[in-house]
């Protein structure tokens, strides 16, 4: 026999009025097509547990979610990107996928669950292009021998830093400001973020 966790009757509770009654119906539904299923809060939301992680859902101040742990694995129509989970952005019951479907999806993911199926690898994003220096930086930095070197020996990612904080600069003076202080840095061999960095 399943359990119903409390903290997750209090995190309905919680949630905003259009909300309470789709987590309600999600978490009805769970209960039904997996009778043994556990509750808990993971992350500050609730997760359903069979054999391991299941699905979760979520109430937003617009919207909810619903997604399955190892959904990428199965869900044909997943609307991902969108918002947490495979189904997109849950503003009412209309937008929660038939009980049909959702039962089917359930026994997919306890099948998964039982037969030990793990969740697929996560794709790793396709490195970016070098930062483009941007004049003024260049100018500078051949004025400026160590920060040159710092700058030179940094990651890609520590060099789009200063690239990116000197270009997102709005007004003039905000740019050379920024890059007076990004030289004055460099030449301590000091990342951007450096002030965030445990020493």
């Amino acid at each position: 026999m399943g359990t119903r966790d409390p903290r997750v009757d209090a995190y309905i509770a919680n949630a905003a009025a259009f909300a309470q009654p789709i987590l309600s119906h999600l978490r009805d539904t769970v209960h039904k097509y997996c009778p043994a299923v556990e509750e808990s809060i993971k992350w500050g939301m609730p997760y359903f547990l069979h054999h391991g992680m299941l699905c979760g859902m979520a109430a937003f101040k617009q919207h909810c979610s619903f997604g399955f742990w190892k959904g990428s694995q199965f869900v044909a129509d997943a609307r991902d990107g969108e918002a947490m989970g495979q189904f997109g952005r849950i503003t009412s019951l209309q937008d929660v996928p038939a009980e049909k479907v959702l039962a089917g999806y359930l026994r997919q993911a306890m099948q998964f669950n039982e037969s030990g199926v793990r969740p697929a690898p996560k794709s790793r994003a396709a490195p970016r292009e070098p930062a483009e220096v941007p004049e003024d930086l260049a100018a500078a930095l051949k004025k400026n021998r160590k920060a040159a070197a710092t700058f030179d020996a940094f990651s890609p990612t520590n060099r789009r830093e200063y690239v990116e904080w000197i270009s997102e600069a709005k007004r003039a003076e905000t740019r050379a400001r920024r890059l007076a202080q990004a030289i004055e840095w460099l030449a301590e061999g000091k990342p951007r973020n450096w002030k965030y960095m445990n020493c």
